[in-house]
């Protein structure tokens, strides 16, 4: 089978030649290593053996944003240039090797702040300082015109990656819900506590975020039909922060009008959820979702990939449940022993489809030579059956 055709049989339920494997964000974003900017961290000679290892022996899923910037924060950018410039202000600079960018929401003589900052070598970015830090800020931000997130979505550039991954892979639409646009906007603890104490105001701020992205599902999922989507942000809604009746009220009450667009489209949903899934798992088979990630095995997570196989594998594609801490630190010949399992646990009995990858990937401008081992030894051993 070619590599899109392992995938999508994966995803029909269909008998495939041998398991799929994934590297998800390796090979899943699409990254420039001859691009000498210095906060590319992918130009180092340490990442093109891993870089070539996903590209050629792996089935890649290529991860599109419906939103050429993609970003886990959606709310911090939008088409409407002009009314949003209006209250909005944006500055960057650079110092002692991060780049630090700022957001000024005005309302009136009110604002509204926050702070990120990426570091030269780790391709990621943290809020040092969230949007919203108390419920004079979450009044205040509920006032802002719903025309300043208004977006102007066109497909095509999700359709000119698929055209070049040919039968290499697919493309995987990749969105927010509600609830991640929503909990992005706090810091974590302050997050977890305004969700609980304060349902009233969390469901107006879920209603705000809900109007623009489920019109942006509605309008991708008509002209791009029949692709995978993958969805983030339910995890925020899991134990311990909250508890599973509030993932009804938060997520499957937000997050499942998505699901029924993209499918009313003949497209297949994954959910993205890390932790603790055990007690949120037949909500998300409710929604009809037709997948789910990354099925984190214990301590990370509370639920063995075994168990999962057996009680919803009928219904859902698995993908994971490779710990990207284990391919980082783990010793090789263990780690072989672990990725065996995993293929056991993952295929054994009657079950949709299985797809063997990791939960997250590195992010450090250097790869060590046990990592690329690591992966190598995943690709080995799915390639054996």
């Amino acid at each position: 089978m070619t590599r899109r055709e392992r995938l999508m049989a994966t995803l029909n339920g269909e008998v495939v030649d041998r398991p799929a494997v994934n590297f998800y964000e390796i090979g899943g974003f699409l990254v420039n290593p001859n691009d000498p900017d210095e906060y590319n961290i992918y130009n180092s000679h340490s990442w093109q053996p891993l870089l070539n290892l996903a590209e050629n022996h792996t089935d890649i899923i290529r991860m599109v944003s419906p939103v050429r910037a993609q970003s886990h924060l959606s709310w911090n950018g939008s088409s409407n240039v002009e009314i949003r410039k209006q209250f909005v202000e944006e500055k960057v600079w650079e110092e002692n090797n991060s780049r630090f960018t700022r957001l000024t929401y005005k309302l009136g003589t009110k604002k509204l702040t926050c702070l990120s900052r990426r570091d030269r070598d780790i391709d990621t970015v943290w809020t040092t300082e969230p949007l919203l830090k108390n419920i004079d800020d979450v009044n205040l931000f509920l006032k802002l015109p719903d025309e300043i997130f208004e977006e102007n979505i066109n497909t095509g550039h999700m359709e000119e990656q698929e055209n070049g991954l040919g039968d290499n892979g697919i493309v995987m639409v990749d969105t927010e819900d509600p609830v991640c646009a929503v909990a992005s906007l706090f810091n974590l603890e302050t997050f977890t506590i305004f969700a609980l104490t304060e349902q009233e105001l969390c469901h107006k701020l879920l209603e705000k975020h809900a109007l623009y992205i489920h019109k942006r599902t509605e309008k991708v999922a008509r002209e791009f039909p029949g692709r995978l989507w993958r969805i983030y942000g339910p995890e925020f809604i899991t134990e311990p922060f909250l508890p599973p009746t509030l993932f009804n009220d938060y997520v499957v009450k937000y997050t499942n009008p998505m699901v029924k667009q993209i499918k009313k489209s003949g497209g297949f949903v994954r959910i993205h959820s890390h932790g603790c899934i055990k007690n949120v798992l037949d909500y998300i088979l409710n929604m009809e979702a037709d997948a789910i990630d990354p099925i984190e095995p214990p301590p990370h997570g509370d639920v063995e990939l075994k168990y999962v196989r057996r009680k919803y594998g009928k219904h859902l594609v698995l993908f994971g449940n490779i710990e990207i801490a284990d391919i980082e630190n783990m010793p090789c010949d263990m780690f072989r022993r672990v990725v065996k399992q995993t293929i056991a646990d993952g295929t054994s009995g009657e079950g949709r489809g299985f797809v063997l990858m990791p939960s997250a990937s590195p992010y450090g401008r250097n790869i060590s030579e046990r990592t690329l081992r690591n992966y190598r030894i995943m690709v080995e051993e799915v390639e054996r059956i």
